[in-house]
């Protein structure tokens, strides 16, 4: 009469080969891929389920230990950089993604098994607190505004200011402000004055560097026309004009 076995339930080829290296107390980075793949097969003999989508991915991993156990009896292949190729390190890698997986979930579910033992006590709020209501209700502020109909308002906003632009003077760069001493100015006009005694207005324009400077320069000639210290002269309309020097 045959002994019924109860064999264990895995969720997967990975469960089960990770299953046979904890029992036989195996190095995972150094798998004696015969000895696995020999029990691992021994396995399959067993399960006695008839659902081909979960015996097709045991059978699958089957193939894959037989393909590395043959892998192992040949010469080691050696990559780009001068080492020896092991044919195990791709199935490790799985195994441990999948062990890192396993312990994650199993940590999960303890942690939700302690949140199902927390007890949380009803909401008691002051009374003055309780009592107490906005001095503004935004819903009724709002009434019937969507955020589609906001965003409506900002875009006709942000438009009407568009619209002031002034699209020709808006590419203009900015305007720096010229700092010039009027003081320090007049003292170099009235030195020009009292060494040249008569020169021209347009010569004397000519020496500034910007078109500030010569609208102060302008401004201190008739300052000093003014008060009497440069007399001016002009011949006919369109000549220069010729400023001379009182200044002592």
């Amino acid at each position: 009469m045959a002994i019924p076995v109860k064999l264990e339930v895995f969720e997967g080829p990975l469960d089960l080969l990770l299953h046979l290296i904890d029992k036989n107390k195996i190095d995972i980075y150094d798998i004696p891929i015969t000895e696995i793949t020999e029990q691992y097969l021994d396995y399959i003999k067993q399960m006695q389920k008839s659902d081909m989508n979960v015996m097709s991915e045991f059978l699958v991993m089957a193939a894959t230990l037989i393909d590395i156990k043959c892998r192992m009896l040949l010469p080691k292949e050696v990559n780009e950089e001068g080492e020896e190729e092991d044919p195990r390190a791709e199935l490790v890698q799985k195994l441990l993604e999948y062990k890192m997986y396993k312990y994650m979930s199993l940590e999960l579910k303890d942690r939700q098994v302690d949140a199902a033992r927390n007890l949380y006590r009803r909401q008691k709020l002051p009374e003055q607190v309780a009592a107490y209501r906005p001095p503004i209700d935004y819903q009724e502020l709002l009434g019937d505004m969507t955020l589609s109909r906001l965003h409506e308002i900002f875009k006709s906003l942000v438009k009407r200011q568009e619209d002031k632009i002034d699209p020709i003077r808006s590419r203009y760069g900015n305007i720096e402000k010229d700092e010039i001493d009027m003081e320090a100015k007049t003292l170099y006009v009235e030195a020009y004055a009292r060494e040249h005694k008569s020169f021209s207005f347009r010569r004397l324009l000519e020496k500034q560097s910007s078109k500030m400077e010569m609208i102060v320069t302008f401004l201190i000639i008739l300052e000093l026309m003014k008060t009497g210290k440069i007399n001016i002269s002009q011949e006919n309309i369109f000549d220069d004009i010729i400023i001379t020097s009182n200044v002592a």
